[in-house]
């Protein structure tokens, strides 16, 4: 299975036309902000000799930051544009990066042939995908898990959904980061509540742990308020 062309095209639009300026997606927020305090929830179940794979890592600012908690960090994202971002921004080499789409099960196969069983860092990625590729979105963290890893997972809920539709109704319309987001077809906190846990249950997941959250983006509303996009992380283990 692969992801549909116009998916593979949108993003691979929306990273050619960014640039290599931190927080200029949307998403790209300051690790601080992020992979920090959800490294504080995920490390008390996680193996850190293993290796660590963040999925969908989009410029590489959260890998970076796993990279000096882990003994070894890959980023991988669907987009070349993406990775050349990442790796531009990481001329010291502190991370690994490399193209990959989640839904090829070969390909996601092969990466754990050649890392072994490693743990997954996953912001945002499922209820961005196309809904036909979640199921295989959610095999692949069970791929990279083997026995021993341990996955975080971070999932929109459909509550920012309200909070994006606030933020585009501005006297302005959407503010620039998110007007780029709906101009590439990419479409936010589109899974339901119920179908995350589903397809990662489904995926032969275990949930060791699970709470409410929020995700930070670089975009404000008009009153100067941060947008702060509703979410649910997971700590998972393969079954």
């Amino acid at each position: 299975m692969d992801v549909s062309q116009g998916y593979r095209e949108a993003w691979e639009g929306f990273w050619s036309t960014t640039s290599d300026t931190p927080g200029e997606a949307i998403w790209d927020a300051d690790p601080s902000l992020s992979a920090a305090p959800h490294s504080e929830l995920f490390l008390p179940y996680a193996d850190v000799s293993l290796p660590v794979v963040d999925l969908g890592c989009g410029n590489g600012t959260q890998t970076r930051y796993l990279a000096t908690r882990f003994a070894r960090a890959i980023g991988v994202d669907l987009s070349h544009a993406a990775i050349g971002h990442a790796r531009r921004a990481d001329p010291e080499g502190i991370a690994e990066f490399a193209q990959l789409d989640l839904v090829d099960g070969d390909a996601v196969r092969s990466l754990h042939g050649r890392i072994g069983d490693a743990n997954v860092y996953m912001r945002a990625v499922i209820h961005q995908s196309e809904p036909e590729a979640r199921p295989a979105v959610a095999a692949a963290v069970a791929t990279l898990l083997g026995e021993r890893g341990r996955a975080f997972v971070a999932e929109l809920t459909p509550a920012s959904k309200d909070v994006l539709q606030r933020a585009a109704q501005g006297p302005d319309g959407p503010p620039e980061k998110l007007r780029r987001v709906f101009e590439h077809g990419l479409k936010p906190a589109s899974a339901t509540d119920e179908e995350v846990p589903e397809v990662l249950r489904a995926a032969g997941l275990t949930t060791l742990d699970s709470g409410d959250t929020a995700l930070p983006q670089t975009e404000y509303l008009p009153d100067g308020t941060r947008i702060d996009l509703p979410a649910r992380w997971f700590v998972l283990a393969a079954r």
